[in-house]
């Protein structure tokens, strides 16, 4: 079975770059503190990559 993340914004997508402002719509992260679970899959893993800096990650089961 596979392993979910829960994916939660800390910092507004205010004067951010589209791109990131695209991969955080693309998580379907639209406001701050909002969290979204999502599969623990390696496309998942390099968005987060993409926008470490503004997010929190936790593994769940």
């Amino acid at each position: 079975m596979a392993s979910k993340l829960a994916v939660t914004l800390k910092r507004s997508m205010i004067a951010r770059p589209e791109k990131h402002r695209k991969v955080l719509r693309g998580m379907g992260l639209t406001r701050v503190n909002k969290t979204v679970t999502l599969e623990d899959t390696p496309s998942i893993r390099g968005m987060i990559a993409k926008v470490s800096h503004m997010l929190t990650v936790v593994e769940t089961e």
